[in-house]
């Protein structure tokens, strides 16, 4: 399924808030300079991140950039970076139970365990503890929950939306019919690291081809006068930046890529990213405008938990094998692509 840039969503977010609408040429211009702002973080989310340096990264005034950041993203910058680092966090408790809360803490950028545990708290309406609990209970019911018998100790109080997160209430055991059937081998390779160019979209995505075809025509649009598709040798990726089971749908960001050649000059709304060398697990299947969901819950729930191996913290993605003008049938030959290391 390919993947339209979030200009238009870009532009919404400006009407929305009542802000003067840019030209084509420097809305474009200002998506490239966020772009820029966004991979900066997901580099760099475990460092101090200041007004300064990253105003510096999209080439803003500081006195101005806070303002344009939260026009586009719909977010301060500040909340951005907060739901970024608590949003890792989740993935280190599900995925490395072992690691206690204060190395957590520091490898996602708190500075004390204590503030990251009031950040948490106040954002999923329980502290990491008994997230990492309900959540490796809901997995595996065989684990005892520490926190059984003390979730109602103040019963008084309303307990948050936020605190049913969707990710709780995934079965890791749920078994589709149609994937059990299937004989599916999973392939781990070790890649090389890979440059990209890619356009955005920051919103819902799920089974809107409509929105990958006008993705990914904007994109071979730039790169075809740019002799940059010269497939089988070009790959053709999407790239998923959240985790759809945590991030609120209005927020899930995805990027529509091509493989580039290292020194390759993009602009506008086109950016360029790099996608971490390592050890992916490649499952191959055939879909078509549906059936997304139920394979990467397959690969995710079914294949991942007795595989030997847990997700490792880069972004997953999906590879293609074929273009739209190779799917006369509706259907596509892709990759589901997580990165992993050894349990």
């Amino acid at each position: 399924m390919f993947g339209e840039i979030c200009s238009i969503h870009y532009n919404d977010l400006l009407m929305k808030r009542d802000k003067k609408k840019l030209s084509n040429t420097s809305l474009k211009e200002y998506i490239h300079r966020i772009n820029l702002v966004l991979d900066y973080i997901d580099k760099h989310y475990d460092k101090e991140l200041t007004l300064e340096e990253l105003s510096s990264v999209a080439s803003f005034s500081k006195y101005h950039f806070h303002r344009i950041f939260n026009a586009l993203i719909g977010e301060t910058l500040f909340q951005f970076i907060r739901r970024i680092r608590l949003e890792k966090a989740c993935f280190f408790l599900s995925s490395q139970p072992d690691m206690s809360i204060t190395e957590i803490a520091f490898k996602i950028g708190f500075s004390t365990s204590s503030s990251f545990t009031r950040s948490f708290t106040e954002y999923f309406a329980m502290p990491p503890n008994q997230w990492r609990n309900e959540f490796l209970q809901k997995s595996n019911p065989s684990i005892q929950n520490s926190n059984t018998g003390q979730e109602d100790s103040n019963p008084g109080k309303e307990k948050p939306m936020k605190s049913l997160y969707s990710i709780l209430q995934f079965d890791l055991r749920r078994k589709d019919k149609k994937m059990e059937k299937q004989s599916r081998p999973v392939v781990i390779k070790d890649c090389p690291e890979k440059y990209v160019a890619y356009v955005r979209h920051i919103g819902p995505y799920k089974e809107d081809p409509a929105l990958f075809a006008a993705l990914s025509k904007k994109l071979c649009s730039w790169a075809g006068p740019r002799n940059l598709l010269n497939f089988p040798d070009t790959e053709f990726i999407i790239v998923y930046h959240d985790n759809p089971e945590i991030t609120e749908e209005n927020k899930l960001r995805i990027s529509v890529c091509i493989t580039i050649p290292k020194n390759t000059q993009v602009d506008g709304e086109i950016g360029k990213m790099t996608i971490p060398a390592g050890k992916y697990a490649f499952a191959r299947f055939r879909l078509g405008s549906t059936g997304y969901q139920e394979a990467w819950d397959w690969l995710c729930g079914e294949w991942l938990p007795s595989s030997g191996y847990v997700p490792d913290d880069k972004p997953s993605y999906e590879q293609y094998y074929n273009g739209p003008e190779d799917n006369k049938d509706g259907m596509m030959d892709l990759d589901l692509v997580i990165p992993v290391k050894p349990l």
